[in-house]
């Protein structure tokens, strides 16, 4: 699932939830809903994130 995929990313750099929260220009509570499966993230963060991913930098 999507929330298993992003709390394994997030551990995977390192990130704790409000660093990831703010390079994505959301709040905490945002990430821990995304992580538990209670929301998902819009298809613009993803793709954020994943420009941000290929180019190893932050998510912004």
């Amino acid at each position: 699932m999507i929330n298993d995929n992003i709390r394994r990313y997030r551990k995977e750099k390192g990130l704790s939830q409000e660093e990831m929260a703010v390079s994505l220009h959301v709040v905490r509570q945002t990430v821990s809903k995304w992580e538990n499966g209670k929301s998902v993230p819009d298809a613009e963060v993803l793709i954020d994130a994943e420009a941000a991913n290929k180019q190893g930098g932050d998510c912004e």
